[in-house]
């Protein structure tokens, strides 16, 4: 039995009074106080800080394809301590490295996981695996060291489903084949991107409303949107459909935003990085933010929640399945290298490098969106913090955006660094919110949680998993989140002051779902028509996916939604 002492203790989802001094630890678990004659074997003293769950990203690019595509963009800047051997100088990681900027935009799997841990995340969600790709995405989750991880499928552009759908195939077998794509995949949600319009460009055809038909199957988005977004609430998955909306990037997308939300018809649905889709056609150059129309709709449904990808400035590199958006794009890439690919007629890429300056009109304006998105939205359950790592930003400025969020008045002064239109146009210095430590620890920890359906995670309650980040108090919001003090994994103390001591197990969350034995009969023809891999490759067995992933794998229990 471990008792931490004398921290702050803030967890939302409990009622755990912030007048609590003392938290145990019994072997993984948090517990409730326990007789005065329980033997305590360690007493851990915390004042001074602030306890919460251990982060949770719920989008963020770190497996897969098109993420390794990135690296190899930057191979020159790459960290030296990229192998699986650096685990074994686990006393080398000290605080100081955990604040200098990443080696590149897109590090490698060890740099990810520790420097991931190194700011209190314990499970990270790599949110674009194309199905022929997915045994190549877990092997690199499973690289990652420290994280719980776990992944959503790509569906919506696959020749198969749009097969199906344009022959008007029974919403049952729908439902069934939504099933089997996850269970055979070993994934945990079901993605979408640029619905029907992938697939529609690789026939030549740009698809910019949800009511344009597909060249070849005659589908259209609208279609695509609500038959995926029926089968996952009639499947009972925890997580919604997780939606990147047609028409990202561009001038007066709200619209098409706006109409994605109609098209679920009351379904629950995920906008994912959706300061991209918040733009209007108004201002001084064309291109203003919507954000105050999406915020008015989210803020009357309880159905939609979003994750935001906040831009912040400086040097990245966009990753996407929007195959068209980033072939639009290539022009703008700095330095001017680019990677277009489409696989198995299941899905593309594009992969691009790109710099977000405080002096470009669009990017001022997309920082100002993104956080008037936040600020805007009045549940922060309905809100997660990401920068659609390494889309938006590296996840290493967390930290940063938190400040932000926190302090108006810093918030004032970055806003003098920006173009000038944008400080003339923009309402956010109007928006005085700050947000509590309550409100971080909702967006960063309990929302995703929720969402996802991993249960005794994000939160403090007793029964829950020991993932614990301890933060000592400082007047400096982004430090403070940047080096906590201590994270614990599974009641295990593996970071401390910075220096990471041991290394830890991980697990790896998929969803369960029932499927039905005819299912593969109904698949194996209309599989062989479209795929080189057979079906029987396709599917990852439990063991495997076991063994790739180094984990232990968890199922999250579905439910069928109304």
């Amino acid at each position: 039995m471990i008792r931490l002492d004398f921290p702050f203790v803030c967890d939302p989802t409990s009622q755990i009074p912030s007048s609590v001094r003392s938290l145990w630890i019994d072997g993984e678990r948090l517990v409730s106080k326990p007789a005065e004659n329980v033997r305590i074997d360690s007493v851990i003293q915390l004042q001074n800080c602030i306890a919460m769950a251990g982060a949770i990203d719920a989008h963020t690019h770190i497996g897969g394809g098109k993420v390794n595509i990135a690296r190899l963009m930057f191979s020159e800047r790459a960290s030296s301590s990229n192998r699986r051997s650096d685990l074994s100088r686990l006393a080398d990681w000290k605080t100081e490295q955990a604040l200098r900027p990443l080696s590149c935009p897109v590090p490698s799997t060890i740099e990810t996981g520790r420097r991931y841990l190194q700011m209190g995340y314990t499970a990270c969600f790599e949110p674009a695996i194309i199905p022929c790709g997915a045994r190549h995405a877990h092997l690199e989750m499973g690289d990652t060291p420290f994280l719980d991880t776990g992944g959503y499928l790509m569906l919506g552009n696959e020749s198969l489903l749009l097969e199906m759908i344009a022959e008007g195939t029974s919403r049952s077998l729908i439902q069934g084949y939504v099933g089997w794509m996850l269970s055979a995949h070993q994934s945990l949600a079901v993605k979408v991107v640029h619905p029907n319009g992938v697939s529609a460009f690789k026939y030549g055809k740009s698809i910019d409303t949800l009511e344009q038909p597909h060249p070849k199957f005659g589908t259209t988005a609208r279609q695509v949107l609500f038959e995926l977004a029926r089968a996952v609430d009639a499947l009972g998955l925890p997580h919604p459909v997780h939606v990147h909306c047609s028409n990202l990037g561009k001038p007066g997308n709200i619209a098409t935003t706006l109409q994605t939300l109609e098209a679920v018809e009351g379904h629950r649905i995920h906008l994912t990085h959706a300061q991209f889709h918040c733009y209007g056609k108004e201002g001084p150059h064309g291109f203003s933010s919507a954000a105050s129309d999406l915020a008015d709709v989210i803020n009357q449904r309880p159905n939609v929640s979003l994750d935001v990808g906040q831009v912040l400035f400086g040097q990245t590199v966009t990753l996407s399945g929007d195959l068209e958006h980033q072939w639009e794009n290539r022009d703008l890439a700095k330095p001017r290298k680019g990677f277009f690919q489409e696989i198995e007629t299941q899905g593309g890429c594009g992969v691009l490098p790109f710099r977000y300056r405080e002096s470009q009109y669009v990017h001022s304006l997309q920082w100002t969106i993104g956080l008037e998105l936040f600020l805007r939205i009045k549940n922060p359950w309905q809100i997660f913090l990401t920068t659609d790592h390494p889309n938006g930003a590296p996840f290493t400025t967390y930290p940063h955006l938190i400040r932000l969020l926190m302090d108006h008045d810093f918030r004032l002064e970055c806003l003098e660094h920006l173009h000038a239109d944008v400080k003339r146009t923009t309402s956010l210095a109007s928006l005085q919110r700050e947000y509590t430590l309550d409100e971080i620890a909702i967006i960063t920890r309990a929302a995703p949680a929720r969402s996802l359906g991993l249960i005794g995670r994000g939160s403090l309650e007793p029964g829950s998993i020991a993932d614990l980040c301890i933060y000592e108090k400082s007047e400096s919001i982004e430090t403070m989140f940047a080096s906590p003090k201590l994270v614990m994994r599974r009641g295990r103390v593996i970071l401390r002051d910075g220096e990471i001591l041991e290394t830890c197990g991980k697990e790896s969350f998929r969803v369960r779902v029932d499927v039905d034995d005819q299912m593969e009969s109904f698949l194996k023809p209309r599989w062989a028509k479209f795929y080189q891999q057979t079906l029987g490759t396709a599917k990852i067995s439990n063991q495997e996916a076991s063994e790739i992933g180094n984990c232990n794998l968890v199922d999250v229990v579905s439910q069928p939604h109304d």
